[in-house]
């Protein structure tokens, strides 16, 4: 699953990840702060103490994280159509060319997939609201793309009893499919 930051409170962002069965969140920011009161939850300490006491790992991924200059890019992206980060719904395709091609592609994905938890649900964290918005869905279906790709049944739904094979060859497929 994928979270956001904006639109939640400390407490709704909890109860969404414990309700979904969350046991990892990787952080995918490059600064691991929010601006404003309303979501200083979300700043590192916070979060991960907050996290902590709900029995929920947490991991920071600085290499899935946009770099500044493809964020100046989406922002000067965002000036240009009027919307500001917290309104964006989507993502421009320069941006997505440039993360896919500087972060994602050189990105090992594998080694990823090899250290996710099978007995419980990871979340992709960022601070947009829309995923659609962020690059959290990039990293998302690449790698869900992956793990699919190690196993051909990834596709089909997850109540199907062949996942039990998907689950045993890739640890970290049921991780994402949920």
């Amino acid at each position: 699953m994928t979270i956001g930051v904006y639109g939640d409170t400390a407490e709704t962002f909890l109860r969404q990840l414990t309700g979904k069965g969350v046991g990892l969140l990787l952080d995918l920011r490059q600064r691991r702060g929010v601006r404003g009161p309303d979501y200083a939850w979300a700043n590192s300490a916070r979060l991960q103490q907050a996290l902590a006491t709900a029995n929920i790992g947490y991991r920071h991924l600085k290499d899935l994280a946009p770099t500044t200059e493809l964020r100046q890019l989406q922002y000067r992206e965002d000036d240009r159509q009027g919307v500001g980060k917290r309104n964006r719904v989507t993502l421009a395709p320069a941006y997505i060319d440039g993360y896919t091609r500087q972060i994602l592609d050189p990105f090992d994905l594998g080694g990823l997939a090899a250290e996710l938890p099978t007995g419980s649900v990871t979340a992709l964290f960022c601070v947009e609201r829309d995923p659609a918005a962020c690059h959290r869905s990039l990293v998302a279906a690449r790698l869900l793309g992956y793990l699919a790709s190690t196993c051909p049944t990834a596709a089909e739904p997850v109540s199907n009893s062949a996942h039990a094979d998907c689950q045993a060859a890739s640890p970290g497929y049921s991780s994402l499919r949920r």
